[in-house]
């Protein structure tokens, strides 16, 4: 099991020193990172990346907004083999036509991604849980619409937040998710509550274990309250069963 750093989480450090920030992920211990809309640092961030002995398995883009050609480029030139959508507005998860509208669009993202050697997933975030379309999560009547080569990253806090048992929706949506995002908390909306994986309500091995043909563990927080890579390196040293420095966190 290989872990990765969604880089939204380390936004603010990132903005400020690039080059210095990709650094110190690299000496916390990580060896992959999920680049964000990654288009216009994608220079920058290459270098950082070689630079460090780092790679970048999978990258977050707005592929239904956004030129879907200067995504997929940057993405090759970054060496990322997935590019993951990551969010579609809670209205567009409220009726099966929209969902089917959406499936169709990412459906032929994935086409064109395809001629890029790239393949394409999704993230979901609350929304897709707290709809329920024909009895089922929008993101399970959603899965079924598409095309065999597209993967899910399931964001599995946003899943209990949405109302659902990570661990059940990960056992639905089965070998399709490739990919998840690690978080902890008290599992409610306030990203500043977020914690280190091991410190909050989710059950985090539980949940891994449930994700059968995972490829890569994503560690994020959407915000903290304390010091974001004292936050990080615990939930590292968590996933990796090593002990940790200093427990303490603001």
């Amino acid at each position: 099991m290989t872990y990765s750093l969604q880089l939204y989480t380390l936004r603010t450090p990132l903005e400020q020193d690039l080059p210095g920030t990709i650094a110190r992920v690299a000496e916390i211990g990580f060896t992959q990172v999920e680049p964000y809309d990654f288009v216009a640092t994608a220079t920058e961030l290459g270098a950082a990346l070689a630079a460090n002995g780092l790679t970048a398995p999978s990258g977050h883009a707005p592929l239904l907004t956004q030129d879907q050609d200067e995504i997929f480029a940057a993405a090759k030139a970054l060496g990322i083999s997935t590019v993951i959508e990551p969010l579609i507005d809670a209205a567009r998860w409220q009726s099966a036509a929209d969902i089917q509208n959406t499936a169709t669009e990412l459906n032929a993202a994935a086409k064109k991604g395809a001629g890029y050697g790239i393949r394409v997933g999704y993230h979901n975030h609350a929304w897709e849980l707290e709809s329920m379309i024909e009895g089922r999560t929008a993101l399970e009547y959603f899965a079924d619409l598409l095309d065999p080569e597209l993967v899910l990253e399931v964001d599995t806090y946003w899943v209990a937040v949405g109302g659902h048992n990570p661990v059940e929706i990960l056992t639905s949506l089965g070998d399709r998710v490739k990919f998840i995002h690690i978080k902890d908390g008290p599992v409610s909306t306030d990203a500043q509550a977020q914690l280190p994986a091991g410190q909050g309500r989710m059950a985090v091995r539980d949940v891994i274990a449930a994700a059968t043909s995972l490829e890569v563990g994503v560690v994020e927080f959407d915000d903290y309250s304390g010091d974001i890579f004292e936050g990080i390196t615990q939930s590292l040293a968590f996933l990796s069963d090593a002990p940790v420095a200093n427990e303490a966190h603001a």
